[in-house]
């Protein structure tokens, strides 16, 4: 019997932002994602994230697997207005079918006015048909992975399930976690070896906030990292703020770990050259790295895999992760007496600063 999802439980808050970081990888973990297969991905990720009301912060896409810094919004108050349902239709339904909604809800405001019927039941009767499928992490992931696992099957000429089971999330303080979590996404593939500087991986938040361009989703994704790294300080996704102070914060944080090796070659006139390449970390230098100095640096630590990040249920302060385990009191035993657990391994970087619901033992 699987458990209950962790469900932020203030995510009908407006007070508070609510950010998961979900992670789904491909059965079996085979490398079926190639260049075509994430630019459809991302396409469709965009396209639920105009219609769901949500957020991507952050993300990356992998060979064979994916992650995404999710915020989920509230239904605003009152719920939305049929213009911006109407729009939000756009996004995934063809013209023919928006406009034949947008003639019912025509229809049910003619009824409100003329005294037919309540407002509450024909107007909210069209909305609801919709709605409960924004502003949801559950839907926003079923659509996404369902319209892509839709187009990849037609594509390749096959059928059946293509990512394992169960999608994970971890519920993400905003400040200092979500900030380190969005970094942490953005490292993928600088850990895995596919280039060293994170600005140069084409399928990821911060290569599309730097190479996208002033328009497009280029500015979608620089607006997600705003919101990522200053939620806390009640900016919205402003991407006017990404040039102005954002950008330059995210870059340190970034490269703050980057491994500097001083290479030599010889130039094309025949002159040797000194320079400095910045990379990732090997397993051996990680293990040197701790030798030397007792542990790692917090930089450095999210160029490692950091296992609190995808499997720790909940992830921020000390307050916070413990005002999450009161909220969920009833998945525990009567024996925990409280639910921040502190960060250890090669995460003992953020030990203090960050806490985790779950004590992990292995691979941490």
């Amino acid at each position: 019997m699987r458990k209950a999802r962790w469900l932020a439980e203030w995510r009908h808050s407006e007070n508070k932002p609510v950010f998961y970081h979900c992670i789904s990888r491909v059965v079996d973990r085979r490398f079926v994602l190639g260049a075509e297969e994430k630019e459809k991905f991302r396409a469709l990720m965009r396209i639920c994230e105009t219609f769901s009301g949500c957020r991507v912060a952050s993300y990356c896409l992998m060979d064979n697997h994916f992650h995404l810094l999710l915020e989920v919004p509230p239904m605003p108050e009152g719920g939305i207005s049929d213009a911006e349902l109407l729009k939000r239709l756009s996004a995934i339904y063809g013209e023919a079918y928006v406009t034949e909604v947008a003639r019912e809800l025509a229809e049910a405001r003619r009824q409100v006015a003329d005294g037919m019927a309540e407002e509450a039941v024909v107007v909210a009767r069209v909305h609801g048909r919709f709605t409960y499928r924004m502003h949801d992490l559950g839907e926003f992931m079923k659509g996404l992975l369902q319209r892509y696992t839709q187009w990849h099957n037609r594509k390749h000429s096959r059928t059946g399930r293509l990512w394992e089971d169960r999608f994970k999330s971890v519920i993400v303080e905003d400040g200092v976690a979500a900030k380190t979590m969005a970094a942490y996404i953005d490292l993928n593939p600088v850990r895995a070896g596919i280039v060293k500087d994170p600005a140069e991986y084409r399928w990821s938040s911060y290569g599309e906030a730097i190479s996208g361009g002033a328009k497009g989703h280029g500015k979608t994704a620089r607006a997600g990292l705003v919101r990522a790294l200053r939620a806390h300080q009640g900016c919205g996704a402003e991407d006017s703020l990404w040039a102005k102070e954002v950008s330059r914060e995210y870059r340190k944080l970034l490269m703050a770990g980057a491994v500097e090796k001083t290479v030599t070659r010889i130039g094309r006139d025949g002159v040797e050259e000194t320079r400095q390449s910045r990379k990732g970390m090997s397993a051996g230098e990680v293990e040197r790295e701790r030798a030397r100095e007792g542990e790692l640096s917090r930089g450095k630590m999210l160029r490692c895999r950091v296992r609190y990040f995808t499997d720790g249920a909940v992830i921020g302060s000390r307050s916070f992760v413990n005002e999450a385990f009161a909220s969920a009191r009833w998945r525990f035993g009567p024996g925990r007496r409280d639910g921040a657990r502190r960060l250890r391994g090669e995460a003992a970087a953020a030990a203090g600063v960050l806490w985790s619901l779950r004590d992990l033992r292995k691979g941490v």
